[in-house]
């Protein structure tokens, strides 16, 4: 991980200055594009360049299975998670009609699906069949989360040296939010009870229940706050893995990152832990109703673009969110300047 570290570099600050002035002398008010002007002047700093573009975007959409199911924890049976990824390979589901709206790069990775899938169009580097149940030991080894968080950075460079000029990261696996609640519970010291809500559809006696399979498995395992592959190898998820590998990829590339919801801030927040400057590739998407997100927002130290009640994953708020950065860059390379206009700022 260490080379990873040193790859990410810090933000291009005397280019977010130079395209600030030049924001200022477009024909408007200055500051009356609000968080556009904001966001153009992000992307400047993060890709290093006058008139960023953002397009095409990429969208992974990373699968795995999780142990933890057979505690009860989800309102869906573990088999759910091979029947969406068929969906997406079959181009049924909501990141697929949001993917195909902005003209995104897109692929369905299996990084540890339960069962193999013998099916066109799937990326194949499973590493194993699964989570194991953290209540009852721990969710994989270290070297296995290193595997996958190198997985998912292999297949974000990829995507990038295919054209991707920002990349959408989504998840699919029964069972990760679970994960990703109990991650959280780590990495901010709150009390579960505050984080864990009713996601997809979860019944409201089975939120309680959650709520002590996390606090059980946070007792048993013991996760090292200071240490995001332990936190991963104890309590994590292979999909939530892979993402933090792609994220630190395309920090690394100075390629800016869309964040979808909950999980997806799970993932930024150990790129974080992993290395300090992944953030600063950042653009949240939106707000998910999850209660948890909201806390994940505050430790992110980022304000999402949008708030649409939103609690899908899949990368799709990203996806829906996406336009806007499009709007930013376009206002940069598009608007005219009072001179080339004619028109005085006086």
């Amino acid at each position: 991980m260490n080379c990873v570290k040193t790859a990410i570099q810090t933000l291009d600050k005397e280019m977010g200055q130079r395209v600030r002035k030049y924001i200022d002398n477009l024909t408007k008010p200055p500051g009356s594009l609000g968080r556009l002007e904001e966001l153009a002047i992000q992307l400047a700093e993060m890709t290093s360049e006058v008139f960023p573009v953002v397009s095409p975007p990429g969208v992974i959409v990373f699968a795995a299975d999780h142990g933890v199911v057979e505690e009860g924890v989800s309102a869906f049976p573990q088999e759910v998670t091979v029947q969406m990824v068929m969906n997406f390979l079959n181009s049924g589901a909501a990141i697929n009609v949001f993917s195909r709206q902005i003209g995104a790069m897109f692929e369905v990775v299996d990084v540890g699906i339960a069962t193999d899938i013998e099916a066109d169009g799937l990326v194949n580097r499973k590493i194993r069949y699964g989570t194991s149940n953290f209540c009852k030991q721990d969710a994989m080894t270290r070297k296995e989360v290193e595997s996958v968080i190198a997985a998912g950075y292999e297949r974000a460079e990829n995507m990038i040296g295919q054209g991707c000029k920002c990349l959408i990261l989504g998840e699919m696996g029964i069972g990760n939010t679970t994960a990703s609640s109990a991650i959280l519970a780590v990495l901010s010291g709150q009390d579960v009870s505050t984080l864990v809500g009713r996601e997809t559809g979860i019944a409201v006696e089975k939120i309680i229940h959650k709520q002590q399979v996390i606090v059980r498995a946070l007792d048993e395992r013991k996760p090292d706050r200071k240490d995001p592959i332990d936190i991963l190898a104890k309590i994590g998820g292979l999909e939530i893995a892979a993402m933090t590998g792609a994220m630190l990829s395309a920090a690394a590339n100075r390629v800016p990152i869309l964040v979808d919801g909950f999980i997806a801030a799970i993932s930024a927040l150990l790129a974080k832990e992993i290395c300090s400057t992944a953030i600063d590739y950042m653009i949240v998407g939106h707000c998910s109703v999850e209660p948890g997100h909201k806390i994940a927002l505050k430790l992110l130290s980022k304000k999402p673009l949008l708030d649409l009640e939103l609690c899908l994953g899949e990368g799709s708020g990203a996806a829906v969110a996406f336009p806007i950065l499009t709007s930013a860059t376009l206002m940069l390379k598009e608007m005219a300047t009072f001179a080339s206009a004619g028109i005085s700022k006086e």
